[in-house]
């Protein structure tokens, strides 16, 4: 088969990812590094060896598939337009910034015959691999990931931009809605919520704490699993974990949990080309996206009702 033609569209840092994984692919052949910016397009053009373009419409009819890798608030303009006039879409999560536009991409998808992959980086990640094989019946999870702040995806706050990710591990080992969120954040160093913690009650009795911050003073990727006669501990960033089982004797034993390392991103690429070469569903699709999009605009509105409550707590202290 020949090479899958592919595009980047958005040479920001994510999508400069993007470009070097794709560029060096032997399934791909990438031909343009698109973004608004031409500069900035130029530049990872030239960087890439590729053309560069300023406008993704100029894409129809040049390429196979793309990689949308803009700011959320564009998804749905880019993606819909690329998926209209043929092309395979790989879109960065979160999907869109709305149920409603996470819906229509889907159906334009489907309309249009095209695969629409989301990229929920972390279901590519070899703990997490091992993680899905383990589990038997969850019961608790506490997980925490937490970023030092840098001047990127401030269009969207921490939980549609780091949080996510766990929600939708949750989401896929649970195998189940939420029936009750808890949650409180607060603004620190953006407009957006910075740091956010969320209690998610699940049909059956599961619980799951999650905790994101993208304002502290150090990197953690951390997930920590309880089950029946278990307890597993995943660390993301190592793509490692171990898992800690007690026999009905009382005695214990330890096993590694997780599989060959490998770059993420090179595993999602690896299933979106095999999507696009063999038409099949890609691994993580709109449905998945628009699962956890839902549980984390819930997370959001109850975020705002602890904020309205923490407002009034300072007015009535003279604080605002």
């Amino acid at each position: 088969m020949r090479p899958v033609r592919t595009a980047v569209v958005g040479c920001g840092v994510f999508g400069r990812n993007h470009l070097r994984v794709t560029s060096s692919h032997d399934r791909t052949e990438l031909r343009y590094a698109v973004d608004i910016d031409g500069e900035k397009a130029a530049a990872a053009a030239a960087e890439f060896h590729v053309e560069a373009l300023s406008d993704y419409r100029d894409l129809a009819g040049k390429v196979d598939a793309a990689v949308v890798a803009t700011p959320t608030t564009t998804h749905v303009e880019v993606a819909q337009s690329l998926l209209e006039c043929g092309i395979d879409v790989l879109i960065e999560k979160p999907i869109t910034p709305d149920l409603p536009s996470a819906r229509r991409l889907d159906e334009i998808a489907k309309a249009h015959g095209r695969v629409l992959a989301v990229g929920h980086l972390e279901r590519f990640n070899p703990a997490v691999i091992g993680l899905k094989k383990a589990v038997t019946v969850p019961l608790f999870f506490e997980i925490h990931r937490m970023s030092m702040f840098a001047p990127r995806s401030l269009d969207v706050d921490v939980v549609l931009d780091l949080m996510i990710h766990d929600v939708d591990i949750v989401l896929s080992l649970v195998n189940a809605m939420p029936e009750e969120v808890h949650a409180a954040g607060i603004r620190i160093m953006s407009q957006k919520v910075d740091i956010a913690n969320v209690r998610l009650s699940f049909p059956g009795g599961c619980v799951a704490n999650l905790t994101a911050s993208r304002v502290s003073t150090e990197k953690v990727r951390k997930l920590r699993l309880f089950q029946p006669h278990q307890y597993i501990s995943l660390d993301y960033s190592k793509q490692s974990g171990v898992g800690i089982k007690v026999s009905g004797t009382g005695s214990f034993s330890m096993a590694a949990i997780g599989a060959e390392k490998v770059e993420p991103l090179v595993a999602q690429w690896d299933a979106f080309i095999d999507s696009v070469a063999q038409r099949t569903a890609p691994g993580v699709g709109a449905t998945e996206a628009t699962r956890a999009l839902a549980v984390c605009l819930d997370i959001l509105d109850k975020i705002e009702v602890h904020a309205g409550i923490v407002n009034e707590t300072l007015a009535s202290h003279g604080l605002v």
